[in-house]
């Protein structure tokens, strides 16, 4: 059989193709074994896979408020689906007014500056509208307790976060380039060693193509691939709050429009079992004591689909 070797292309972030191919043949059998014992994956069924997670964050909130303790949560890209941790507060009449949210990101322009919370395609609007809006007025968190990083507090943001003991729980899952909330692996503004990209702080970031190109496919911009209409630069947190956070959990389970495609299949074997380097964010979960959540479609075996076409 013939052979054609080429170099990834330079665009791509992590290019050592033998621990791809490594990580590529990890089996279905095989994709929740690992050497940290703490590093706990679990593949979860794709229907429970959402409300799953959901069910967590209601979960997190009511112990707190039992416990008579605030509730710190460091919460991923909003949608709608945040509308069911609403409906369970208000079905169980659940006070918040303990609860602390943390958006872990938000986009920005090419100048920094992040959009104000009336944007329909911001992050903040997001959680206002699906989340915060659908609590009944006298369940809700005083406003001032839901917060998202802006180019007015990112200096602030982690010292917000700590004041309150860090997070209770930080949830994540990888980007296309292995990001870990908007930290990319090749934005200028994290570079550094490992040791000292742990303990980088938030951050206004330069976004990865690949990243513009994979939120293009989200619903809030059409799903039709308008590269346009991303913008260029994030807001962030750091590093060191997804360590320093009590709990995390980090979920795979994206596939394109419910699809069987997923550039995530690849992305999560090499996250969760390749190098552990700044040039695969996500990868630091390897080092803590992380509860990981995958769907069925995401842990398949990855095989070749000559029948496929695009």
């Amino acid at each position: 059989m013939s052979t054609f070797e080429f170099s990834p292309a330079e665009c791509v972030p992590f290019r050592d193709k033998e621990a791809v191919a490594r990580v590529r043949a990890i089996t279905r059998e095989d994709i929740t074994k690992h050497s940290n014992p703490d590093l706990k994956i679990q593949v979860i069924p794709g229907e429970d896979f959402a409300f799953k997670w959901l069910l967590h964050i209601f979960e997190q909130i009511k112990t707190a408020r039992d416990e008579n303790r605030t509730c710190v949560l460091i919460t991923p890209q909003p949608w709608p689906g945040y509308k069911w941790v609403a409906d369970m507060i208000n079905i169980c009449r659940l006070d918040c007014s303990h609860l602390h949210t943390f958006n872990m990101d938000e986009y920005a322009d090419e100048n920094g500056n992040t959009p104000p919370d009336t944007w329909k395609h911001g992050f903040m609007y997001s959680m206002m509208t699906h989340f915060y809006s659908n609590i009944d007025p006298e369940l809700r968190p005083p406003i001032e307790q839901v917060k998202g990083p802006t180019t007015a507090n990112i200096d602030d943001y982690g010292k917000m976060l700590a004041d309150l003991g860090g997070a209770d729980y930080c949830y994540s899952g990888p980007g296309w380039t292995g990001h870990l909330a908007f930290i990319e692996p090749d934005c200028p503004e994290y570079a550094g060693t490992l040791e000292e990209w742990k303990l980088m702080g938030p951050k206004i970031v330069t976004l990865s193509p690949f990243t513009i190109a994979q939120n293009s496919l989200h619903g809030s911009f059409g799903l039709s691939g308008d590269l346009t209409a991303v913008p260029p630069k994030a807001a962030t947190i750091g590093p060191a709050e997804v360590i320093n956070a009590k709990g995390r959990i980090d979920m795979h389970g994206i596939t394109v429009d419910g699809s069987e495609a997923s550039w995530q299949r690849t992305m999560s074997r090499l996250c969760l079992h390749g190098p552990v380097t700044p040039q695969l964010p996500t990868s630091i979960h390897q080092l803590l004591k992380t509860d990981v959540w995958m769907s069925e479609s995401i842990a398949q075996t990855i095989e070749t689909r000559w029948d496929k076409g695009y």
